[in-house]
């Protein structure tokens, strides 16, 4: 499955609302690290399943900025009577290999994890930076700027095969 969804101006607006949402207490806050630690985890867990060319990682990110964008294209309608149908430039993560999919679902595992241990808040934060994580994943610019993203995880997940396979690529 090589099919992305196309992001519009209404799909970014309604992540990048989002995003501010989420921005905007660690700004006006003491502006620690740990405040946007729950967005970063649904961010990063997106991040890495856009990487991922189909299964239901790859699905669900390729059909994430459909949900935004007619959430987005209404709201923009709504509030400024302006339409927000245009296309952005489309981007995606590409070169996921075998051992990097397991760095991937070990990844996203460790997010459901932290997740089902979350408080109210931190769930919505956590479901909030996966969403943007994976609708700006759809933009060329972020995935540009992720492009080295399927190649770590490929070489991490490669240094974990040989470790097991006796290879002492660890050591």
């Amino acid at each position: 499955m090589n099919a992305t969804s196309t992001l519009t101006l209404g799909g970014l607006l309604a992540a990048l609302v989002i995003l501010t949402c989420n921005l905007y207490p660690w700004w006006t806050g003491n502006r620690e690290a740990k405040q946007l630690a729950a967005f970063g985890k649904g961010f990063g867990a997106a991040a890495c399943a856009a990487a991922c060319p189909g299964g239901v990682l790859g699905w669900a990110h390729s059909h994430s900025g459909s949900v935004g964008n007619g959430a987005g294209e209404r709201a923009s309608q709504a509030l400024t009577g302006t339409n927000s149908a245009s296309g952005l430039t489309s981007g995606q993560l590409v070169g996921l290999g075998t051992t990097g999919a397991i760095i991937v679902v070990i990844a996203v595992t460790l997010v459901v994890l932290s997740y089902k241990q979350a408080g109210k808040k931190d769930k919505r934060r956590i479901v909030g930076g996966a969403y943007v994580g994976s609708t700006l994943c759809l933009t060329a610019g972020v995935a540009g700027a992720l492009a080295w993203l399927p190649d770590a995880l490929n070489g991490i997940g490669d240094s974990i095969a040989q470790a097991f396979e006796g290879a002492g690529a660890l050591l």
